[in-house]
């Protein structure tokens, strides 16, 4: 009885997962702790993946060190049904780890990873239609507590399901503060000749309570159905701490620590840099090799790209690169032009900095709630997408915090449009412009539905009308009919029209009403029509 005893406790000590769950949802994370003390570098030179095995389909992660001898594998399920799973590494208490997990269907506010579909556009990973209507809090996770939790509770009175934001801090003339945990253990901390703190980093370790803090806040995103876009390098340090001065042998390392933990967040994007022309210790080769190291280490291939200056562009024709995440507002100016950039670099395009609503002295800080609202409607009208932003300074900005850097409380009006605008778009489907450089105010989701935008013209009167061409979708024919609803993109209203529109003969490319039928309107900006099929 005895030696029975003894292999019980023999198995159950070493030869099954610590702290794993059996039974894990579609997308959720899986999660592996192993024990192992190690008197070298356990951050690179302790060595730890993971293979998961479905029926035909295998997939191996990289396992990472979380300090205190605790090492971790993650891994996000996709297919559902029983996975086997074994570790190798040359360490014996981290090796030849096997067990199951049970991959069960996604309860219904789990959608998924979001990933490219029908070429411009997103999809969660069941299937539902994903479209970026985001929003910018830069440093938010490094700010107190209280201001964090501020943030949390101002993104969830939005519509918004993107935010963009900085792993590393931001030292920027509108933020100054100083973070209470850093990603690297501090070697040392002296003075200079202005008074400013000096730090000696040691790159070939990590501070885990960083990590895990970020993925705290990664987790709270996620709970509100929000993407995090993460940016892993940036300019905004001045020398200050020195993250974007670190040698590549630090940068790939951070990359492949930052990949193994949070590689297994469904609700996580990859932006390599947000203005990455501006970070001066790094060349266009060092950006596609860096670039390149993100996608070779995730194992599930989040969305990735990078952020120039504006007009800026990147080579977004590289495979690696499933969107573009340009900085320019002209685009979304000039009537046709978002349609031409998308149509160039045939993918998706996300205008992430057009300028922000705010008060500032600062061309790109100031723009009125309806402006910012009537670029994000130039982007969509052209298949496009436009993130938010919001720059209000009061007093100093130091006890009001300006959300664009640190996050906080909203203060603008455009934020409260997103979920209208949101929902329209849900409504409607996907777009892009139904007869591209002749047509630039109507779009099409290709199905019969078209949406048309006036933009910042005031008319009484609109006189029905459809262009014959239909994007690359069967055109409109004669007889047709269509409803028609006046959506007001500003006040968020939408007024069904009661008459009914059919189409006649086609007249110089354009069908009209058989009747000539007009659509009487209120006479104010910033108004849209859809127009609707009825079968």
């Amino acid at each position: 009885m005895k030696n029975v005893l003894q292999v019980l406790i023999y198995l159950i000590l070493f030869n099954q997962p610590i702290f794993a769950q059996q039974k894990t949802e579609q997308w959720d994370r899986f999660e592996l702790q192993l024990t192992h003390t190690s008197p070298k570098n356990s951050f690179l030179e302790t060595n730890l993946t993971a293979t998961f095995s479905h029926k035909d389909t295998t997939i191996t992660v990289k396992g990472f060190y979380d300090g205190n001898n605790k090492y971790i594998v993650r891994f996000m399920p996709e297919k559902i049904g029983k996975w086997s799973y074994k570790t190798q590494s040359s360490v014996a208490d981290l090796n030849n780890k096997t067990g199951e997990l049970e991959c069960v269907k996604a309860t219904k506010n789990n959608h998924g990873i979001v990933r490219v579909a029908n070429t411009f556009h997103f999809k969660y990973g069941d299937g539902k239609d994903y479209f970026p209507f985001g929003t910018t809090a830069y440093a938010w996770t490094h700010m107190t507590n209280d201001l964090q939790e501020e943030t949390l509770l101002a993104l969830k009175k939005t519509g918004f399901n993107k935010v963009r934001m900085c792993i590393f801090p931001k030292n920027y003339e509108l933020v100054k503060e100083e973070p209470e945990i850093f990603p690297y253990p501090i070697k040392s901390v002296s003075t200079n000749d202005k008074g400013e703190k000096v730090y000696a980093w040691d790159f070939t370790q990590f501070n885990p309570v960083f990590f895990q803090h970020l993925e705290k806040r990664i987790d709270n995103l996620r709970d509100m159905g929000i993407e995090a876009d993460l940016i892993l390098f940036h300019p905004y340090d001045k020398g200050r701490w020195g993250f974007d001065e670190m040698p590549m042998e630090a940068n790939l390392s951070y990359i492949k620590y930052v990949v193994a933990r949070l590689a297994s967040f469904k609700n996580v994007w990859w932006s390599l840099a947000n203005e990455y022309d501006y970070v001066k210790s790094k060349t266009e080769a060092d950006w596609l090799q860096l670039i390149k190291e993100v996608v070779k280490q995730d194992p599930f291939k989040h969305l990735c790209s990078i952020h120039g200056s504006t007009a800026k562009y990147y080579n977004y024709w590289i495979p690696e690169l499933t969107h573009a995440s340009i900085q320019d507002e002209s685009p979304v100016i000039n009537w046709g032009a978002a349609a031409t950039i998308r149509n160039i670099y045939n993918k998706p395009i996300v205008f992430d900095e057009v300028g922000y609503e705010g008060n500032l002295k600062l061309r790109w800080g100031w723009y009125s709630g309806e402006e910012m609202n009537h670029l994000i409607w130039m982007g969509l009208i052209g298949g496009t997408y436009v993130t938010h932003g919001e720059a209000f300074m009061v007093g100093d900005g130091k006890n009001y915090p300006i959300f664009w850097a640190k996050g906080g409380e909203l203060r603008g009006t455009s934020w409260k449009r997103a979920a209208f605008n949101r929902q329209i778009i849900e409504e409607t489907g996907a777009l892009e412009m139904a007869d591209v450089s002749r047509d630039f105010k109507t779009a099409t989701n290709g199905k019969g539905t078209y949406l048309i935008y006036f933009g910042k013209e005031m008319n009484e009167t609109w006189r029905f009308n459809l262009p014959n061409k239909n994007a690359n979708y069967d055109k409109p024919k004669k007889g047709n009919k269509y409803k028609v609803e006046i959506i007001d993109t500003w006040d968020m209203s939408v007024q069904k029209v009661e008459a009914v529109f059919e189409l006649s003969d086609l007249n110089n490319y354009r069908f009209y009403d058989k009747n000539l039928g007009i659509v009487r309107l209120p006479l104010k900006p910033y108004l849209a029509l859809r127009v609707t099929e009825i079968k």
